[in-house]
């Protein structure tokens, strides 16, 4: 599949902000089964960027700085990326959720992609034991990697609401896990907790998602948004594979990534800080549009 991603971000604010220093992180990165074939990033009414190195994850990121009154301030971020990506398969020759926790630990990879890095909690995803328990239940060490992490996905998607109302962004996930109920965001940093308690190496990721209008009726255009999903690492000849547990299925050609981290905070679309007073608003529109390849 082949898309034009279109995603923009609108501030308003209700006094002129006199300041504003932020990270944006909204260009896919390269990953295995997706290349970028071009990219373009545009502020209005202006701007200063120029890249940064992450800070932790993989993302690219711009640094914007904005050094004169503005009340209203657009971000446009452009991308064509073509995905090229097999489902996976369980297989009996797969291996085990032990053998890929022990080969995590003995990693000496010392990469941004090290399976050593996402072993542990991270600030917005703690260890919790109830929640660790309840992900025990699919996550038997002597099972099969890719058969326990679809299981547990699939169990997620049965057994929690989706409901745009029941958290917020900074919603910790034990919230999230007692009311049975959230958003994307919530349900993988419920799997990524589970899979962490379990001893297992799990990386929060980012990016699109391609939705389907209804039978019938026409796609609208920048109705689409951001969405996360879960990696797990799967051993050295497998590596690291996504499974969705908002939809139950594995990341496939209807995902794009924009970057990975241990959390949302390492990764978020853009984040830093403004120097003004009054209300501030921001508004998003993202487009996902599948073009012929």
């Amino acid at each position: 599949m082949r898309y034009a991603i279109r995603h923009v971000t609108r501030f308003r604010y209700a006094q002129a902000a006199g300041f504003a220093r932020c990270n944006l992180r909204l260009k896919p990165i390269l990953w295995s089964g997706q290349s970028l074939d071009d990219y373009c990033l545009t502020v209005e009414p202006g701007g200063h960027t120029s890249p940064a190195r992450a800070q932790a994850g993989l993302a690219n990121v711009m640094r914007l700085v904005v050094d004169r009154p503005e009340r209203v301030l657009t971000i446009e971020s452009r991308a064509l990326v073509t995905v090229d990506r097999q489902i996976p398969i369980p297989s009996a020759g797969d291996p085990t959720l032990a053998q890929i926790a022990e080969q995590a630990r003995a990693s000496t990879d010392a990469g941004p992609a090290s399976p050593a890095s996402y072993l542990f909690p991270s600030p917005h995803i703690p260890l919790d034991r109830d929640i660790g328990a309840w992900c025990a239940q699919e996550l038997d060490p002597d099972r099969g990697a890719l058969e326990a992490a679809i299981a547990l996905a699939l169990r997620i998607q049965r057994e929690f609401a989706f409901d745009t109302t029941a958290t917020l962004v900074d919603t910790p996930p034990h919230v999230a896990f007692a009311q049975r109920g959230g958003v994307c965001q919530d349900f993988a940093q419920i799997m990524i907790s589970g899979l962490r308690a379990a001893g297992l190496p799990a990386a929060y990721a980012s990016g699109y998602l391609r939705t389907l209008p209804p039978p019938g009726q026409p796609r609208l255009v920048g109705a689409d948004a951001t969405h996360a999903w879960v990696l797990l690492w799967c051993g050295e000849e497998l590596g690291w594979l996504g499974v969705d547990p908002t939809n139950g299925i594995w990341m496939a050609n209807d995902h794009v990534i924009v970057a990975v981290g241990r959390d949302y905070a390492e990764i978020a679309p853009i984040d830093g800080v403004v120097l003004g007073s009054g209300a501030q608003t921001m508004s998003v529109s993202v487009d996902v549009e599948p073009l012929e390849v």
